[in-house]
């Protein structure tokens, strides 16, 4: 994993800094959905698109796996999921074992910026709250409709600025965040078609708003930390103070949202 790759990680997760990431799984225990409705997700699917039991998904940093297991038990289809960090992916794959659909689910240790470029022709291709992981929007629309067929199907979790909202009121700023009407014209260039918009509202994942129920489990296993590594305080009170401002700019300042994209079916591969 480059730096570069490692930075927009931690940044994804809230971290401030990479020195964080070997602690992610130890703080984030207490949570199995990390930032994606898998609710959300299953409804705009069997909203919109026909499925088989050959109905394929790819699952790109697909965290511990909720998502991924949840759309293979209600909907009986095949998820692969792919995220770098090797814990998660063991829970995932604990989680398939308890849900009972191993043989539906996949779960790979990955870099998802490797994973757009070997994987193909699926039917559907998710891409949860992992912020600008893939790169700018351009970038990140080119890669997720390069792994799915024409006609397939793109799910992506994001934030946007509100009108009257700009970038400087965003407490936690990781990456530029762009409007709705810029992500509609990204949407466009890219060729295609906006299916659904569905709000992202009574979600207690540590990306979104339910802030005193997250951050009271968040603030218990740093200070855990704290106390078994007093050298690295600064990082651990870093991220709790990164989260509760990200918990924040979801309660008041930005509009999260799933938006459902189909790749046309006569437009060429990219």
């Amino acid at each position: 994993m480059t730096n570069e790759t490692k930075e927009k990680l931690a940044a994804s997760l809230t971290a401030e800094t990479t020195e964080l990431l070997p602690f992610l799984p130890y703080l984030l225990q207490d949570f199995w959905e990390l930032g994606s409705d898998p609710n959300v997700m299953i409804e705009l699917i069997k909203k919109h698109v026909v499925l088989s039991s050959e109905t394929r998904v790819l699952d790109l940093a697909c965290g511990k796996g909720a998502v991924s297991v949840k759309l293979a038990e209600q909907l009986k289809i095949k998820v692969k999921g792919v995220d770098i960090l090797p814990e998660f992916i063991e829970y995932a794959k604990k989680k398939a074992s308890e849900y009972k659909v191993t043989n539906l689910c996949e779960f790979v240790v990955g870099d998802i910026n490797k994973a757009v470029v070997t994987e193909k022709d699926y039917d559907i291709v998710i891409f949860g709250a992992a912020g600008n992981v893939l790169g700018s929007p351009a970038e990140t629309l080119r890669k997720l409709k390069s792994v799915i067929k024409s006609g397939g199907s793109i799910l992506i979790d994001e934030g946007f600025l509100p009108e009257g909202v700009k970038q400087s009121d965003v407490k936690h700023c990781v990456y530029e965040l762009f409007t709705e009407k810029q992500w509609m014209t990204f949407f466009k260039e890219a060729e295609l078609e906006l299916v659904e918009t569905v709000s992202d509202e009574n979600n207690d994942t540590p990306a979104s708003g339910n802030s005193e129920k997250g951050m009271a489990f968040i603030t218990a296993r740093a200070n855990e930390l704290i106390a078994q590594y007093p050298d690295k305080k600064g990082i651990f009170e870093g991220y709790v103070r990164g989260q509760q401002d990200e918990y924040d700019d979801i309660d008041n300042t930005i509009s999260c949202v799933t938006w459902m994209l189909r790749k046309g079916k006569n437009h060429h591969e990219m």
